[in-house]
């Protein structure tokens, strides 16, 4: 009898393991506290959405109170969500267990307190820093104009500084994207980037990170979705198929995506 005990409790003990990593998979929550300083969002109502199935579908709302909002829920599986004010994106970040920190301001906006967010917005500070120093170059321009300077010999400097700017911005994208191809962040920047485009289309950026990606990457939807359209855009081009009776390139019906935190959009990589 005592061997047939043994076997029961070992299956009573299998089952309650089972049970609780069941749970530990399926379990978790996001917790979205808000600030703004900004005046004209009071008493204005926030949207909390998720892309699926190429479109914005709503998870929460919520209305903005002296300053404070927050958002709050069940957590399936982490992915890439944008705030909205009415139909205008604010911000993405990333639904991701634990208590997430939002800050809106005049100057700037940030997510943080939790892994993936935190490394979103490191990105995008490390971007928009670039960003600034390209936009200081106008300012040396126009001040070189007014102190009268040789504009031909500062126009070559600041050519030079723009190029090396823009080799910067590539690689950090670039690398970014390819360090993230299986988890989220991946996905999500390349979607970022891509929406830009006026169509999908096969740049050598593109082909790049396809060549480096790994299978999860690839068989992300919007990704597995866009290069697809992106390879079929290419063949038309070359003449290898014909045109769809449209008379169009096929486009991908994908809404505005979220802009980064600041005003500048995420640009185009260096091609």
């Amino acid at each position: 009898m005592k061997p047939d005990r043994n076997n029961q409790l070992m299956e009573k003990l299998l089952y309650t393991l089972l049970a609780l990593a069941l749970l530990t998979s399926c379990g978790g929550s996001y917790n979205i506290e808000g600030t703004s300083n900004i005046s004209t969002l009071d008493g204005r109502k926030l949207y909390l959405k998720v892309l699926k199935d190429n479109e914005y579908k709503k998870l929460d709302s919520c209305d903005v109170v002296h300053g404070k909002f927050g958002f709050s829920g069940s957590l399936d599986s982490v992915c890439i969500a944008n705030i909205f004010m009415d139909d205008e994106s604010v911000l993405p970040l990333v639904l991701e267990d634990g208590k997430i920190v939002v800050k809106l301001d005049d100057a700037q906006q940030s997510v943080s307190g939790t892994p993936l967010n935190d490394k979103l917005f490191k990105f995008f500070n490390k971007y928009n820093q670039l960003k600034n120093q390209e936009q200081e170059l106008l300012h040396k321009h126009d001040q070189a104009i007014m102190n009268g300077s040789n504009m031909d010999v500062v126009n070559a400097r600041l050519n030079s500084e723009a190029e090396r700017l823009s080799g910067l911005e590539d690689r950090l994208i670039t690398s970014f994207v390819c360090e993230n191809f299986d988890n989220v962040l991946g996905p999500g920047v390349f979607f970022m980037v891509t929406i830009g485009y006026d169509y999908p289309e096969l740049t050598p950026w593109i082909e790049d990170i396809m060549s480096k990606a790994t299978d999860k990457f690839k068989n992300d939807a919007y990704v597995k979705d866009y290069y697809a359209k992106a390879q079929e855009n290419q063949q038309i081009m070359n003449g290898m198929k014909d045109v769809p009776v449209s008379n169009s390139a096929p486009t991908t019906t994908t809404p505005p995506v979220a802009p980064a935190p600041t005003p500048n959009d995420l640009a185009k990589p260096a091609k």
